[in-house]
């Protein structure tokens, strides 16, 4: 039997999109599903959240919602360089903007007009296949040295290399991306995984007062691996089933 996961072998390199359409479509996909940005200001260390409010192609400007915490919104209005990054479906896309910000208001609410960047930096992080998990919630523990008291949450999706995770609360500052934590249970319907899984990126959405991690299966076992990619392929099978089920309803 062939391996459906045969195909991965991690993280595709970097592109630079530079054509108005490819921008724009990737930009959309970030105002539309709503996705946490974050801002990293090129002097400081300070991290802050954000989201794309609105984009207008025609005058070239984009809007940026307040900014969290807001003492962002001084190096904003000063004009300093920032990078602004998010994740969507395994997907980074960023850019730079080292441009005067004007500030302004959409629907009486602030907001930061920047100009529509030339060029965003598209990274795909994974290619194996993710399915997005529904119905009965798959509760999730992490732990290791590094974390005081274990971490419980729920799975969001799942792929053979990785899955994404969420947090009641801000926890994101007991968390640090790039480390490796001993220890990531899921409670799976066939059974509870163990493996360890290094944090790939981590973002606290104020307003579902909700943290989510990447995370990324890290020395995973032979059996622990075999036992993910059983349950993946399984909601993959019945994805295309739905899928196919909708086109002739």
């Amino acid at each position: 039997m062939s391996n459906p996961f045969a195909e991965d072998e991690g993280p595709q390199p970097p592109q630079i999109l530079k054509t108005a359409v490819e921008v724009h479509a990737n930009l959309r996909l970030l105002l539309e599903n709503r996705i946490p940005l974050l801002v990293r200001f090129t002097e400081r260390n300070q991290r802050y959240q954000t989201y794309l409010i609105e984009i207008n192609r025609e005058k070239g400007w984009i809007a940026l919602d307040e900014l969290i915490p807001n003492d962002g919104e001084r190096m904003m209005t000063a004009g300093e360089p920032f990078q602004i990054e998010g994740y969507y479906e395994g997907v980074r896309v960023a850019w730079n903007n080292e441009h005067a910000v004007r500030l302004g208001e959409l629907d009486d609410a602030r907001c930061y007009w920047t100009p529509l960047p030339g060029q965003i930096i598209y990274h795909q992080r994974r290619n194996a296949y993710r399915a997005q998990l529904s119905g009965q919630p798959i509760a999730v523990e992490l732990s290791g040295k590094s974390i005081k008291k274990p971490l419980e949450g729920k799975v969001l999706d799942m792929s053979a290399t990785g899955c994404k995770l969420s947090f009641q609360g801000d926890v994101q500052h007991g968390l640090q991306a790039g480390r490796v934590y001993e220890q990531l249970s899921a409670k799976l319907p066939f059974g509870t995984i163990t493996t360890a899984a290094e944090l790939r990126h981590v973002i606290f959405d104020e307003k579902l007062d909700l943290t989510f991690c990447g995370m990324r299966f890290y020395r995973i076992s032979g059996l622990t691996q075999r036992q993910i990619e059983r349950f993946v392929y399984q909601l993959q099978r019945e994805a295309r089933r739905d899928q196919a089920s909708d086109r002739f309803s």
